[in-house]
């Protein structure tokens, strides 16, 4: 679900959001049958993109604890498990209905998610990409060193924009 989170994030604040790659990476992350997007619903996953996206950006494991708090507090509903109609396996919904709002389902599924993983880890389960020319979520949830580039390219582009200005400078 996380993973899901992120991705859903990424296509809504950092790519050009449409039914059409909303739709794909929900279908990328098993999302079946007809999916019934709207234009409307894009725009409230897009909302609440932009608010889960403080989660990942908080400085520390408290202030994305409040975050989501706040956030489960106000989209959540009691947990409860579905299998839509037989049509998926069994999994866990925390929204209203099987026929909760795109945005209604996406805010609260994800907020449940990245608490897990803040429960899970004891700190913040993702980040910001560090580059300034991208500035993407991303999920952490690894050993070691905390992340500070949602991708390997990012962290290279860095690095040889960090040596050729050392280059430069030292002539």
């Amino acid at each position: 679900m996380a993973v899901r989170a992120v991705d859903l994030c990424v296509a809504l604040l950092h790519e050009r959001p449409s039914i059409e790659s909303v739709s794909r990476v929900l279908r990328d992350h098993g999302e079946v049958g007809d999916l019934d997007l709207g234009e409307a619903d894009v725009a409230a996953m897009r909302s609440a993109a932009v608010r889960l996206r403080e989660v990942l950006g908080a400085a520390g494991a408290d202030e994305a604890a409040a975050l989501l708090n706040r956030l489960l507090a106000g989209a959540a509903q009691a947990p409860r498990l579905t299998s839509h109609g037989s049509s998926t396996s069994w999994h866990l919904h925390v929204d209203s209905g099987d026929d909760a709002p795109w945005g209604e389902w996406f805010l609260a599924s994800s907020a449940l998610a990245l608490a897990v993983l803040l429960a899970d880890y004891q700190r913040v389960p993702g980040g910001l990409c560090a580059s300034a020319s991208c500035g993407r979520p991303y999920l952490d949830f690894g050993g070691g060193s905390p992340r500070r580039y949602c991708s390997a390219r990012c962290a290279t582009r860095e690095r040889v924009a960090a040596h050729r200005s050392r280059s430069t400078v030292g002539g």
